[in-house]
């Protein structure tokens, strides 16, 4: 029995009035409705919305593109717009019918049977919003796109994953594997210029969900041209090539007191695991990279699996070897291993202003840079995962902040800008049908004429997929209980 007036009273589930009142306050919830998101979210389980499609995906391989891929050069192209708009790639056929593909992707041609294309993303942000795509926040600026510390933002959704799958299991499980792993380097953190910018963090969420972000270990081959007006400058570039002794590891430099380096014929390695753990009960400071450390050191599992050399020459060589196709490998060995959200980030290397986002010279970097490793490592990753039968445990998404401009630009080498109000993502796997086209443009790319998305339904559908109700509360910096994506809807039409 519920009492409103008088002392704090509890009911018989322990709800008080006062979370009552917050919840139906923030959240306009009904008594029933709030009963049932304060258990799910106590219980860490997904709430009453089940179908066949929830929980498919066994685990999740987040691809972003930062910068922005043009959706006319991705899988929407439009052949009879006006060459200013078209520009000079043709489109080829795909394997997906209605679909053809830039064709500077030749590989990727031969998988769209297997993924399902969005063409009708939009929202009103044309800046690098990365946390605006990746997370559950509601607005972004670009005072926040450039702080990460920012106390509006929201948790990123690989943050919201491990908070779920650990509130789920009992408080001493430990899995050898992490749940939110992000590769190849520590985002934002590769190139000079600029400052660090939002996105995979953890928010309210607090540091130990924060991504473990691996270590690159490897040699650039290749040798490229970017500009940032008005500099223009060549380097070394891993995305466009990298020597066949590449791989990764969990971590790095200075991430903990102890390495496997350590290992002595005076002191086994057990030893030193045991020491270890002591000394991190005794010293814990709540930092996730030491606590990871030093939970998983010498977790050969881990190893293992960030170590792509261990996989056969013919495997690594379908993904080729690039930055982007060695991290979508070690990606799929992560999740393989038990790894719940994996992300590999195509991040600006060498120079800010890079990446995909093409604002200068868009065709040279286009075919020397960009669509080669993307072309790779995208078609060797859904072949692989087919090919071994993971494919429909396992959901892939193409994601990143906006599009680019419909009209190429002039006067800087030829250019596309940011351009928010249309864009396309691929999804494969985990419960995505395969084969299908979901929503449209106009007749430049421009506009979308049918079938609105937003990248909040996309988080929706992929914590969906993931087994968790989009409607599962969280509890805010102000501790008010708040749904993993407000406003955001499964897309039932890109289901299987």
């Amino acid at each position: 029995m519920l009492r409103v007036l008088g002392n704090r009273k509890t009911l018989c589930n322990g709800v008080t009035r006062r979370d009552l009142l917050t919840a139906g306050a923030a959240l306009g919830l009904s008594l029933p409705a709030f009963l049932r998101h304060q258990q799910a979210a106590r219980a860490g389980e997904p709430g009453p919305k089940r179908d066949a499609s929830f929980g498919r995906a066994k685990s999740c391989i987040l691809l972003f593109l930062y910068g922005s891929p043009s959706q006319l050069e991705l899988a929407d192209m439009k052949p009879d717009a006006p060459v200013e708009v078209r520009g000079e790639l043709k489109g080829i056929r795909s394997t997906l019918p209605g679909c053809d593909v830039c064709e500077l992707l030749p590989h990727t041609s031969r998988v769209m049977h297997n993924v399902t294309v969005v063409r009708s993303v939009t929202h009103k942000y044309p800046i690098h919003g990365v946390a605006y795509a990746t997370t559950s926040v509601e607005d972004i600026d670009v005072a926040m796109e450039l702080s990460p510390q920012d106390a509006r933002h929201w948790p990123f959704i690989g943050s919201v994953v491990s908070h779920l799958e650990q509130r789920a299991r009992p408080a001493s499980a430990r899995k050898p594997v992490p749940d939110n792993v992000a590769l190849p380097f520590p985002f934002s953190s590769r190139r000079t210029g600029e400052v660090q910018r939002a996105g995979p963090y953890p928010a309210f969420l607090g540091r130990r969900f924060a991504p473990h972000f691996t270590t690159f270990h490897g040699t650039a081959t290749a040798k490229v041209t970017k500009t940032l007006s008005p500099n223009t400058v060549e380097f070394d570039e891993p995305y466009a090539g990298t020597a066949p002794d590449a791989y990764f590891s969990l971590g790095g430099e200075g991430a903990a007191d102890i390495t496997l380096d350590r290992v002595t014929t005076r002191k086994s390695l057990l030893d030193q695991m045991e020491a270890a753990r002591r000394l991190r009960d005794r010293t814990d400071t709540g930092d996730p990279f030491r606590e990871l450390a030093y939970t998983l050191i010498g977790s050969e599992k881990v190893r293992q699996a960030l170590d792509v050399r261990r996989e056969a020459a013919k495997t690594r060589d379908a993904y080729g070897h690039m930055l982007f196709g060695q991290s979508c490998l070690a990606a799929r060995r992560l999740v393989e291993a038990g790894s719940k959200f994996v992300t590999v980030f195509w991040d600006e290397f060498g120079l800010a202003g890079s990446g995909w986002d093409t604002h200068w010279e868009h065709y040279p970097r286009m075919r020397n840079e960009l669509m080669p490793g993307f072309d790779r490592g995208f078609s060797g990753l859904i072949a692989d995962l087919d090919q071994r039968g993971t494919l429909d445990e396992t959901l892939v998404m193409v994601l990143s902040e906006h599009g680019r401009t419909p009209k190429l630009s002039t006067g800087k080498g030829g250019g596309r800008d940011h351009w928010a109000q249309a864009y396309s993502v691929l999804l494969a796997g985990g419960g995505i049908a395969r084969g299908r086209v979901v929503g449209k443009t106009d007749s430049i790319g421009g506009t979308v004429a049918d079938r609105p998305v937003s990248p909040k339904d996309l988080l929706a559908t992929a914590y969906h997929l993931l087994g968790y109700d989009p409607e599962t509360l969280l509890t805010d910096r102000a501790g008010r209980p708040v749904p993993l994506v407000p406003g955001g809807q499964v897309l039932r039409d890109v289901l299987a």
